[in-house]
């Protein structure tokens, strides 16, 4: 077997994980930015099945995750990339922030909005492109940091 086929087999579980979770939101309207923000509407037309949707992908994920931090290593990977930090910094709350205060204007985050993205036109479209214009100004705004941190250290 060639290095290139275990590659090809983590691609193809992805695409059928990507593919299960895609098709996930849309059964339940979850690419629909109204169940959103009507979940997010306490004391007007709120609506609970966000909170279910939250609840089954908790009660499948929880088990399974606990059952895998028994394995020593996944099927097709050598090792699994577990989080390792636990404490809560500035930038942890920054992006929970950016991201909820997004969630509740939009109605959407983004795997719905990729989700919504590739069946629809109008302000999905305008979030999809502001997110990927967001983390490609973040990665080089990070990548500008390091490199100013490292000549830092060099010095």
């Amino acid at each position: 077997m060639t290095h290139a086929q275990p590659r090809k087999r983590q691609h193809l579980v992805a695409g059928i994980a990507g593919l299960l979770f895609a098709l996930g939101l849309g059964l339940a309207g979850m690419t629909d930015p109204n169940k959103v923000l009507n979940f997010l509407d306490l004391f007007g037309d709120w609506d609970p099945s966000l909170a279910l949707v939250m609840g089954g992908a908790i009660l499948v994920y929880a088990p399974v995750s606990r059952w895998l931090q028994g394995k020593s290593s996944p099927r097709l990977a050598d090792q699994f990339h577990w989080p390792t930090k636990r404490d809560i910094d500035s930038k942890l709350v920054g992006g929970a922030v950016l991201f909820g205060v997004g969630w509740g204007i939009a109605g959407y985050c983004p795997g719905p909005a990729i989700v919504a993205a590739t069946g629809a036109a109008g302000p999905v479209l305008v979030f999809f492109a502001a997110m990927v214009l967001g983390m490609f100004l973040y990665g080089l705004i990070a990548r500008r940091r390091d490199t100013l941190r490292a000549a830092r250290k060099a010095a």
